[in-house]
């Protein structure tokens, strides 16, 4: 067993030294005191590189096909009322939406942009006496109520029993509602008044939109747009000036859902209209992004790119329909965005290599340092 037991003793890296032959220095002492605050930096370097993840990036071909676009918007416009206000979007397929309601809410703003009324998008004021009935005479109690198209009807049976379906009666037609006041139905529900009532009033309008994945644009103008042939037209009231001021501040805009880091390069930024009205663009590069989270999260959104130009409205209103407009067109590049983190045996080699490479480094300075010394003692003896 002893024989055992010294085997394992010549086997033993750290030999000692009796401390009768130690020989401690000032410059040793002082080396020591540096390495060890060397080592405390990189120490705490590496806890922080092992605590906080890092990012890798990859780019791929995206090869998905078909699917949906979630579009989250929020957009001040300090000059247009909330009712002469519409949204609408089409894309290379061919699909359009005129003046889309659905998930979109409007907040009246005064000139110094506090709120005054929250509501989703829509007309509804109070009525006032009865209703106009199709063959032109008032609503009795006994009688169910049809209301006139005023000439835009399609078929023999149709009603119109609120502003609303008959202005889109008239954009079916193809025809312009330049004078409400004319129309029962929205004389009874006060749209000229609310008009009127909102007059030099500004409108926040936020919500979301789903459209193809696949390019196209979304837009917002002053009147209630319909479709005629080829063209896009607009309703426009004519109590309202010609001139709209379609200054605008964009809150926020974002192509699906909000990845951790990255901020939208639309959000904040603001327009003032100085010159005439006219068309101000936006064209958006769209990019699929995939972020990966340390905790296996997985959000599939996207990122995008922009440039922007100003059209003035002097070539006509079939060139240019004023309005705030988004075109966006997808990138074929998929981004992948991964958080990693450092794993805990590496970050443990990487301490031990701190602890290590230092003591050692400064064994070696410690020794040429108290062998310099020496020498220069001996001389002096010497000399």
């Amino acid at each position: 067993m002893e024989r055992v037991f010294s085997k394992l003793r010549n086997l033993d890296a750290y030999p000692k030294i009796n401390e009768d032959f130690y020989n401690r220095t000032l410059s040793g002492g002082i080396i020591t005191l540096v390495a060890s605050v060397i080592m405390l930096v990189l120490f705490i370097n590496e806890l922080g590189l092992y605590i906080h993840s890092h990012t890798e990036t990859q780019l791929v071909v995206d090869t998905s096909r078909g699917g949906k676009l979630h579009i989250h918007f929020d957009i001040t416009f300090p000059a247009v009322p909330c009712s002469l206000l519409s949204l609408d979007a089409r894309d290379i397929s061919g699909e359009e939406h005129f003046d889309i309601r659905h998930d979109i809410f409007k907040k009246r703003i005064d000139s110094h942009g506090a709120v005054i009324e929250v509501r989703q998008d829509g007309i509804g004021a109070p009525k006032i006496e009865r209703p106009l009935q199709r063959h032109g005479g008032r609503l009795e109690h006994n009688e169910t109520y049809c209301g006139s198209c005023f000439g835009a009807e399609t078929a023999d049976d149709q009603c119109c029993n609120s502003c609303e379906e008959v202005r889109e009666a008239y954009r079916k037609r193809g025809w312009g509602m330049t004078n409400p006041d004319l129309i029962d139905q929205c004389k009874r529900e006060g749209f000229v008044q609310k008009i009127k009532d909102e007059e030099g009033e500004g409108c926040n309008i936020h919500g979301s939109l789903e459209v193809n994945k696949v390019a196209g644009n979304f837009h917002f103008a002053a009147g209630k747009s319909f479709h005629q042939s080829t063209f896009q037209l607009f309703e426009l009231v004519t109590l309202q000036p010609d001139n709209y001021n379609i200054s605008h501040r964009v809150n926020k805009l974002a192509f699906g859902d909000s990845i951790p880091g990255v901020v939208n390069p639309l959000d904040g930024v603001q327009w003032t209209q100085e010159a005439q009205s006219g068309m101000y663009q936006y064209f958006l590069k769209v990019v699929p992004t995939i972020y990966k989270g340390v905790r296996g999260r997985t959000i599939d959104s996207n990122q995008f790119s922009v440039t922007e130009h100003f059209k003035s409205s002097e070539m006509g209103l079939f060139q240019t329909i004023t309005g705030v407009y988004f075109f966006y067109d997808l990138s074929p590049i998929k981004v992948t965005f991964a958080e990693e983190h450092v794993s805990f045996f590496h970050f443990l080699t990487n301490v031990c290599a701190i602890i290590g490479g230092v003591f050692t480094v400064a064994g070696i300075v410690d020794a040429c340092i108290y062998h310099s010394q020496r020498a220069i003692k001996k001389k002096v003896e010497l000399g």
